[in-house]
């Protein structure tokens, strides 16, 4: 018997006149500017990537005085630009890091669980075995020992495959590709809205956090760091920062702020590009994701909503930080191998989007960044002044507890142990409530289940704050040429999520700029728009806006196109920058 809809919702657990602290909107910045100049901080992080986020939240919640300042926007390196999983690191067994291996699946446990579980969702891999006798024991061997560190408690052990059932669950795959298979789980994540949450909460426990904020000089009392200089690269205007200790959280700028500092370096950092190309659901048909080996490392094929993103590169590179460069080169070589295993293979034409990122990687003596450490390390550079770097994106929260831990020479009085393993990030409380209310809450707002259950998966517990926001009945509707994000989370990106830009909104709060063959150009002008909104700006500022965002798109393809990483380098380090009064280089 079908079940009888009520014909209007009952009151919800959750209020939806209730507002949420860790606000990023424009009154907070104009605070932050404020509260930068006139108070000292315990600690002042450097870098709103997802360590130096990690780091403010683990501070704040320890009962320290905390201030972040990033340069860009919270995600604009390496922390948007990922493979998008919280994974163990199944390739680090063969080389035998069985630490690294165990503490990034405890990590992943704690996010699926407790921590982040609107975020981060399980992701199942097959991985095609195509040699007899040997393959298939050695495989289940890691995959038992992956299992066994932690890889299959809130997710499915392995499965064994016959030929014939992995080409059930992938029938994409080349017949003769494979002599069978074996199914295991990892996780995954939007790394661009993880690492913004794991901001926000810091700002929710106190921490000061202002985006377009460059470090441009340190200041010493003796050999002492006592703070640094910073400027607002929206206007120009400069304040001084009183600190007890700065983390350098930077990343692959470790090494140029370590000699901005005057302080030698303790260890050094090289940059490895990674590229993905994204691609339409339906062109590969299968109901999970795969991983295939290559030459060097492994390829991942990541179900991600709608589409599927392949990767990565592993290459070393020397250019501009700020702006890494995909070449021809670097998408052929992700086509050819993929194409290795599919009946039908992907071509040019099927790329909505690619984008490079940089991970940062200790060196070593060996030549392939491959094979460089991804083990981090953290080291007290000089008095007030402490550096870290390498690590995995999953270990984040590990990699923060031991920066403040290695602070605690510098700072006054007793420091508590770190708690971050017990403090969800916004938006986790309630979350699985409203899951179950999901029917209910589409009801209220007018909207299909479905698109409440997305919203669910991106804002968690925050759906109402930000549905609240809806103050016409056009917020609530889909935006132009890009249905998959309502109106109302521009609006929200900027009014809550520190967004100033409209890169910010297109590349890093929707992912928009790699989910739709435009890259965000056909609906750029509606999003700016709806910004303005919130932000004052004029018919000229959003033509500006969208202008320069159109020159970054045009940039990137053309790059694409270019053969070597010179050639493509020089197309996108000229397009121009929408926060105009950065200093070069970019701290």
């Amino acid at each position: 018997m079908a079940s009888r809809k009520p014909t209007a919702p009952p009151e919800l657990s959750t209020s939806d006149t209730e507002r949420p602290g860790g606000l990023l909107g424009p009154a907070e910045r104009a605070l932050a500017w404020r509260r930068l100049a006139d108070e000292p901080f315990d600690v002042l992080v450097i870098g709103g990537g997802v360590v130096g986020a990690g780091v403010a939240l683990d501070a704040a919640t320890r009962g320290l005085r905390v201030a972040l300042v990033e340069a860009r926007d919270l995600a604009s390196g390496t922390s948007s630009r990922s493979s998008k999983l919280f994974h163990g690191g199944l390739r680090y067994l063969e080389q035998l890091e069985f630490g690294l291996v165990r503490e990034a699946l405890r990590e992943r446990e704690l996010m699926l669980t407790t921590l982040a579980p609107h975020l981060v969702k399980p992701v199942s891999f097959l991985y095609p075995l195509t040699r007899r006798l040997w393959e298939r024991p050695y495989t289940a061997a890691g995959l038992l020992l992956y299992d066994s560190m932690g890889g299959a408690r809130s997710v499915p052990g392995q499965k064994h495959l016959t030929r014939a059932g992995a080409l059930r669950m992938a029938p994409a795959l080349r017949r003769s590709a494979l002599i069978g298979g074996i199914r295991y789980y990892d996780a995954q994540a939007d790394d661009a809205r993880h690492t913004m949450t794991v901001a926000r909460t810091a700002a929710h426990y106190g921490a000061v956090v202002r985006t377009s904020t460059q470090v441009v000089g340190f200041h010493r009392e003796a050999d002492r760091v006592s703070g640094v200089r910073v400027r607002d690269v929206e206007d120009g205007a400069e304040v001084d920062v009183r600190a007890n200790v700065v983390i350098n959280c930077t990343g692959v700028w470790t090494d140029e702020l370590q000699r901005a500092s005057g302080s030698r370096g303790r260890f050094r950092v090289r940059a490895s590009k990674g590229v993905h190309i994204v691609v339409p659901r339906d062109r590969i048909v299968a109901e999970t994701g795969l991983i295939l080996r290559t030459e060097k490392s492994v390829l991942f094929v990541i179900p991600w909503r709608n589409h599927w993103i392949i990767g990565t590169t592993d290459t070393d590179w020397n250019l501009d930080l700020a702006h890494p460069a995909a070449t021809e080169r670097d998408i052929d070589y992700l086509l050819d191998h993929v194409n290795s295993v599919l009946a039908t293979p992907l071509t040019h034409a099927d790329i909505e989007g690619v984008y490079a990122g940089l991970r940062p990687l200790l060196a070593g003596e060996s030549e392939e960044t491959s094979k460089l450490s991804r083990e981090h390390a953290v080291a007290r550079v000089a008095p007030g002044l402490v550096a870290i770097a390498g690590g995995k994106y999953t270990t984040y929260r590990v990699m923060a507890a031991d920066a403040v831990d290695t602070a605690a020479v510098d700072l006054p009085g007793r420091l508590q142990p770190s708690i971050t393993d017990r403090v969800p990030l916004l938006g986790a409380d309630g979350y699985h409530a409203l899951v179950n209310q999901a029917d209910l809450l589409a009801a209220r707002w007018g909207l299909h289940p479905y698109r409440v259950r997305h919203l669910l998966d991106r804002y968690g517990s925050l759906l109402h704050d930000v549905l609240a926001h809806a103050t016409h009945p056009d917020h609530l509707k889909p935006i132009d040429a890009a249905a998959d994000y309502l109106r109302v989370e521009a609006i929200y990106a900027v009014a809550a999520e520190g967004a100033l830009h409209l890169e910010d909104v297109l590349t890093r709060r929707t992912r928009i700029s790699i989910e739709y063959p435009h890259r965000g150009v056909a609906c750029a002008r509606q999003v700016a728009e709806l910004m303005a909104e919130v932000l004052d700006w004029t018919p000229a500022q959003v033509d500006w806006e969208i202008s320069v965002y159109q020159s970054r798109v045009d940039a990137e393809r053309t790059s694409q196109t270019k053969p070597d990483d010179t050639a493509a380098d020089n197309i996108r380090a000229n397009a121009p920058e929408s926060r105009r009064h950065l200093a070069e280089p970019i701290l």
